[in-house]
């Protein structure tokens, strides 16, 4: 038998196992997830440290599922949904959720929809008219007042009488007196019937009345007896010198409507009350009265 001179072909498998050096990038990803998590523990940790038990409390309701609104619509559960109201198909009748839902009118508005600042507005509006219709009345009465001097100083007929018109103003309003003095009086004693020096005061009292469109007062007054004491007839006596005194202004031109009161107060109301019996005592006294300013509409 031949021996054959070729050699066998022997095929070799070799295994190469890869790995050995090292274990590769799986480890990183481990590492990194696990220092995150321990920074979120850590800083998890610090928050509940430095919140107050309000703050915990607001943060356990947020995540709590009791907080989220329950509802009788949906799949119910947590993500179920909520619906507007309870009015659906098995609605009970009630809108609580609308209701709740619905903004609350704030506490500076009014129910009929004027905010309580615009009414502010309005009040402090129409206390500045108020109070800018009391200033003009109040220069008409100084301007009354000069206008009834200076004319009691332009007319020589006047001029000695003017010691016996006194004007003020009072709460009521412009007040202008006609007193006695001694030897000087305006009505002969015991007599309702004006003379001829109080006509004249009266008809200048009337140029100044007639120019201001305010209601008018007219009082009487008397003095005293000698003793102080008061007589009965004093009443009626001051009585009809007012009236007596309100005829004149009417024939100056004073119209009657503006005539609010005529009254006698007799020596009740004494000019000089340290001394009731004086002359000055007896006067007439008329009073232009303030008005309430009489507001535009809308205000």
């Amino acid at each position: 038998m031949a021996v054959s001179s070729e050699q066998p072909i022997l095929i070799k498998k070799v295994k190469k196992v890869s790995g050995h050096g090292h274990h590769g990038g799986a480890w990183k990803v481990a590492y990194a997830d696990f220092v995150t998590a321990m920074m979120a523990f850590f800083l998890l940790m610090w928050l509940l440290n430095t919140t107050s038990p309000e703050q915990k409390q607001g943060i356990a309701d947020y995540f709590a599922p009791a907080s989220i609104s329950s509802t009788t619509s949906g799949s119910g559960g947590i993500l179920g949904g909520t619906s507007l109201g309870d009015d659906g198909a098995k609605s009970d009748g009630k809108m609580s959720a609308i209701q709740q839902m619905a903004p609350e009118v704030p506490d500076s508005v009014e129910k009929d929809g004027q905010s309580t600042d615009t009414a502010n507005l309005a009040s402090a509006s129409e206390q500045a008219l108020r109070d800018a219709l009391a200033k003009k009345e109040q220069d008409s009465f100084a301007s009354a007042a000069q206008s009834l001097r200076q004319s009691l100083q332009d007319m020589p007929e006047l001029a000695e009488l003017s010691k016996q018109i006194l004007i003020d103003q009072t709460p009521e309003g412009l007040r202008i007196q006609l007193v006695d003095q001694e030897g000087r009086s305006m009505f002969q004693e015991n007599s309702k019937v004006p003379n001829d020096r109080a006509r004249i005061l009266l008809r200048a009292v009337a140029k100044v009345i007639t120019q201001l469109p305010n209601r008018v007062t007219i009082s009487g007054h008397t003095s005293a007896s000698a003793y102080g004491k008061k007589q009965d007839g004093d009443w009626s006596l001051s009585a009809s010198r007012a009236d007596a005194s309100r005829q004149i202004l009417r024939a100056a031109g004073v119209d009657d409507d503006r005539i609010y009161q005529v009254s006698g107060k007799a020596n009740s109301e004494p000019l000089y009350a340290d001394d009731p019996t004086l002359a000055g005592n007896r006067r007439i006294s008329i009073v232009l009265l303030r008005e309430k300013p009489v507001l535009p509409d809308g205000l």
